[in-house]
């Protein structure tokens, strides 16, 4: 720690390195902030961690997820979400990434209704890139950002109408190791949260604006109170209207779907709705079933949003949303422009236009893209079918979703390719994150840490549950994961050089 901060703050011990940069943003004002928040909730956050795990040892015990009895109330009875600020009530296409500088400039003058900056799947948590990224974002916020890209001089720069911002904390599950109180490693969340908002909120409300977030991996509206009394907090600790913070929820684990009512409930003075984190979802639909045969699932290309139980999810969610008043936000779209192969370009356009056409017109009232050459096919499709700012009028009564539709096990195979498939984009990912990238364009699709996870984890549930098998009914076995591993291995080595190989962290990833 530098003695700057050290003369200032006791009781703060930090890991990370301390640049002139950092020093701009680890101000002594800030990390008392940071200290409060610690105090104030962690020991809170730590006893919902061990609710989930209870929870999940009632799901390998077979006591399925259901809708809950005890609040039933909430779900039955008529209330809305406080009003929207004008900036959040036309969000048509929203885009998504780190917060490196670039991609924070490009994504801002994106065309983007939206930029939701990313300190969670898309971003590898080096503190580097964490303290960069505060950086980056104040720079952002005060409107002085700017980039030359050292390669080719190319100078960037915020143009005069840009995005509105908003920012990703890490999950409640994360910690920032780097930074202690008290001897105590302090909530990742509270850290992206606490810094972000402390140094930026008296900013973001004179630009007419405001501290606007995306909630990542809920599993509860117990932690979706937990962050409403964050907010709480914050805004009295630093003088500003409650419900000045507005966040949208992603609802990108199978047991937040059974809460999404509970959910808009509880930050209710706060809520800017729900967003369909299908790439997660499916993830933790994996995750939590992992110990029951029957929840085995297809290759994760044959998992579509047209799978029962995820239309089931991303329509209760929509009739859910608009009930409330608030925005019920579409999944991201991950096929990026492939620039050398017009045909493969034309076929990757016409999947994404399919996907939001579907969502315009089951009501969602925007979608996410992951590259801005994206921004204005989303758009197009948006502007034809939602004329308006957002469809929340669109009630979606017709609806009815029961807890059998959201547990429905999509129909589909098992198949060799897809066992490489995941092997091969495991690896490559894995060794991108590790080597301080999250965000990684692996055969035309944006790659995050959501869809490596289910690579991973479907290669661990065909491997452990003896019900798995391909499609002519032969077994995935340890001895076949092994063989496999090291040919996709080696094609990786001949695909990239042996230098690059040598160099990077691939046999860590692996």
């Amino acid at each position: 720690m530098s003695t700057a901060i050290d003369q200032f703050v006791s009781g703060i011990e930090i890991k990370g390195k301390i640049t002139p940069e950092a020093e701009e943003i680890l101000t002594p004002e800030a990390l008392q902030f940071i200290s409060k928040l610690h105090n104030a909730f962690n020991s809170k956050r730590l006893e919902l961690l061990e609710k989930r795990e209870k929870k999940q040892k009632e799901i390998n015990y077979g006591i399925m997820p259901n809708f809950l009895e005890e609040t039933r109330w909430v779900r039955e009875s008529d209330w809305t979400v406080a009003l929207l600020p004008g900036d959040l009530l036309d969000r048509r296409v929203e885009i998504t990434g780190p917060v490196d500088r670039k991609m924070i400039i490009n994504a801002l003058n994106s065309g983007a209704n939206v930029f939701m900056a990313d300190f969670e799947d898309s971003n590898s948590p080096t503190w580097k890139n964490v303290i960069e990224g505060q950086v980056n974002l104040k720079d952002a916020v005060e409107g002085t950002i700017s980039y030359i890209n050292p390669e080719t001089g190319k100078f960037y720069k915020l143009n005069d109408k840009t995005a509105t911002l908003m920012i990703r904390p890490r999950g409640w599950h994360l910690s920032e190791k780097n930074f202690l109180v008290n001897g105590e490693i302090v909530s990742a969340s509270l850290f992206d949260f606490g810094l972000y908002f402390f140094h930026n909120v008296y900013k973001l409300i004179d630009k007419g604006t405001g501290p606007y977030f995306y909630l990542p991996k809920m599993e509860s509206h117990l932690e979706a109170r937990l962050w409403n009394d964050v907010f709480i907090f914050a805004q009295n600790e630093l003088g500003i209207p409650i419900g000045t913070i507005k966040a949208t929820v992603l609802i990108e684990t199978i047991l937040a779907a059974f809460e999404m009512d509970e959910i808009l409930y509880e930050l209710k003075d706060h809520s800017a709705g729900l967003n369909c984190g299908r790439w997660d979802y499916i993830f933790s639909y994996i995750k939590k079933f992992r110990n029951h045969p029957k929840f085995i699932l297809p290759d994760r290309a044959q998992v579509t949003m047209t799978s029962h139980f995820m239309r089931s999810y991303s329509l209760l969610l929509i009739k859910t949303c608009h009930r409330r008043k608030v925005h019920a936000m579409g999944g991201m779209a991950a096929q990026i422009p492939i620039k050398d192969n017009l045909n493969a370009n034309e076929a990757a356009m016409e999947k994404v236009k399919l996907d939001k056409e579907r969502e315009a017109k089951d009501g969602h009232d925007g979608t996410w893209v992951a590259h801005p050459g994206l921004v204005s096919v989303a758009k197009e499709i948006f502007d034809k079918y939602m004329p308006e700012s957002n469809q929340i009028k669109i009630k979606r009564e017709d609806v009815n979703v029961s807890s059998d539709d959201l547990l429905a096990l999509p129909v589909g195979t098992i198949t060799m390719e897809g066992l490489k498939t995941n092997i091969d984009v495991g690896i490559q990912y894995l060794e991108s994150w590790l080597s301080g990238n999250g965000c990684v364009p692996i055969y035309n699709l944006m790659e995050d840490a959501a869809t490596a996870e289910i690579s991973r984890t479907q290669v661990w549930q065909w491997l452990n549950n003896h019900e798995s098998a391909f499609e002519d009914g032969s077994k995935i076995s340890n001895e076949l994961y092994s063989s496999l591993l090291a040919e996709e291995l080696e094609k990786i080595r001949d695909r990239v050089g042996e230098e690059r190989f040598n160099k990077g962290a691939y046999r860590l990833a692996a």
